[in-house]
């Protein structure tokens, strides 16, 4: 796929909200007639202070499992044939990394979030996860937060002016 044309990038976990994220950038490249690209980013070096020291993943088994939640995740949302002109991606490191990075050249990236709206709105820096905080800080496009649990708004929201929007739809 190639990277220069227009594009959509889309950060998922396994969460809800990465769920809704997905839902709603692929409704908004559908709309835009552009790419989208779904990115999951998992971290060799990452070990959960709470988990057990003996039951730590290999390297091996992390990608592996971070390959296994993004299709399933895809086929969930997306259904078991991937549409043309989405394309996933496994990034390697730390997800603010890897995000911000594939923001270069993107026209939008999209991510969600499990806070909800009205705590976000008062307390934007210690409501939302570290993930979202530094892409909304250093991506170098236009960035939109999907709250999960919401039902999609007919019409849908609009992009409001500015670089970066948090919007409540799902």
């Amino acid at each position: 796929m190639n990277m220069n044309q227009p594009a959509i990038v889309v950060g998922v976990s396994d969460s809800e909200a990465s769920a809704a994220a997905l839902r709603w950038a692929a409704d908004e490249a559908s709309r835009r007639h552009v790419t989208l690209r779904v990115v999951r980013s998992w971290d060799a070096e990452f070990a959960a202070p709470y988990a057990p020291a003996g039951g730590r993943l290999t390297p091996a088994q992390q990608r592996a499992a971070a390959r296994q939640g993004l299709a399933a995740l895809m086929c969930s949302v997306l259904g078991s044939v991937t549409p043309d002109g989405v394309a996933a991606e496994l990034a390697e490191g730390v997800a603010e990394r890897t995000l911000v990075d594939r923001s270069a050249g993107a026209d939008l990236l999209v991510l969600g979030s499990a806070a909800p709206p009205v705590a976000a709105e008062r307390t934007i820096g210690r409501s939302i996860g570290p993930v979202v905080r530094a892409c909304l800080s250093r991506a170098q496009c236009p960035v939109v937060v999907v709250w999960a649990g919401q039902p999609a708004p007919h019409p849908r929201p609009e992009l409001r002016s500015g670089r970066r929007e948090l919007v409540g739809a799902a």
